[in-house]
């Protein structure tokens, strides 16, 4: 059984979609939410692709989202009541920057889904990333912000040195 990224996956989506909204109703935060959540949990599957790795993030800590929030602006409100801001200690920075690259580059989030097939973390369980890979129009409206190049090459450019390392050519993912 793998360690459990889970906590990291939620709090990383949670960063992005509420520094990234969706525009419209219900229905646009939730396309919104699915398509955060299936970028971070691929990028949260490249950083820590063995049971260890994952094992070792949850005793650690992935590091929190002040950096981001400093970067992007976002509202960190609630910082003094513990209760409201603990969620945000599980922020993976790095995690935040993939998934950035990924939601703006669809050959980039090709290439990272691509390399999750030998993985340990797909293995034996049905895998399938297509509001990530294949947006419709309503899921690219409800996600405008969230997919747009500009707005998030702050968060994207931080780390995506070290994702383009990690699906450079030989670069296989330990199983």
């Amino acid at each position: 059984m793998l360690a459990d990224l889970s906590p990291l996956i939620a709090a990383t989506a949670q960063w992005l979609t509420r520094a990234y909204p969706a525009s419209g109703g219900a229905l646009a935060s939730a396309l919104c939410e699915v398509q955060a959540r299936q970028a971070v949990t691929v990028a949260a599957w490249l950083r820590y692709p063995t049971q260890m790795d994952a094992a070792l993030v949850g005793m650690a800590g992935p590091g929190g989202s002040d950096r981001l929030d400093w970067i992007t602006g976002a509202d960190a409100g609630g910082a003094d009541d513990p209760d409201a801001y603990a969620w945000r200690t599980w922020v993976d920075e790095v995690v935040a920057s993939w998934a950035a690259c990924l939601l703006t580059d669809p050959e980039l989030a090709h290439l990272a889904v691509a390399a999750l097939a030998d993985g340990s973390h797909t293995t034996g369980i049905p895998t399938e990333f297509r509001r990530l890979l294949a947006p419709d129009a309503s899921d690219r409206r409800a996600a405008a912000l969230l997919r747009h190049p500009d707005l998030l090459a702050p968060v994207a450019e931080l780390h995506q040195d070290g994702l383009l390392d990690r699906l450079g050519p030989g670069q296989a993912l330990i199983a």
